[in-house]
C-alpha cells in the first residue's frame, strides 16, 4: 500500500518519491535548486542526534535538510505491514 506522508516523517533507511514541493517563493527555489523536485527518488541516510537535520539521498548525492524545510516535501512511500 502506497501513502503520502511529509518528508519529516521518514524513517532511516525508507525509500520514498518526491510528489510535491508545498512551499514558494526563496525557500521553495532553494529546495527545488537543490534537487528536491517531483518524481526524484531519495533515500533517508540517517538523522542528527536531536532528529534535526536529516541526511538523505539522490541521484548518488547526499544532501541534509532542516526538519522546518522537510514539512513542505510531500513523499510517496510503501506502507510496511
Amino acid at each position: 500500500m502506497v501513502k503520502r506522508i511529509s518528508l519529516r516523517q521518514m524513517k532511516k533507511n525508507q525509500k520514498g518519491i518526491i510528489k510535491a514541493v508545498k512551499v514558494a517563493g526563496e525557500l521553495g527555489r532553494r529546495i527545488r535548486d537543490m534537487g528536491l523536485v517531483t518524481g526524484t527518488e531519495i533515500v533517508i541516510q540517517g538523522r542528527a542526534p536531536l532528529n534535526d537535520p536529516v541526511a538523505l539521498r539522490l541521484r548518488g548525492n547526499t544532501l541534509t535538510l532542516r526538519n522546518n524545510e522537510a514539512d513542505y516535501i510531500e513523499v510517496e512511500v510503501e506502507e510496511v505491514e
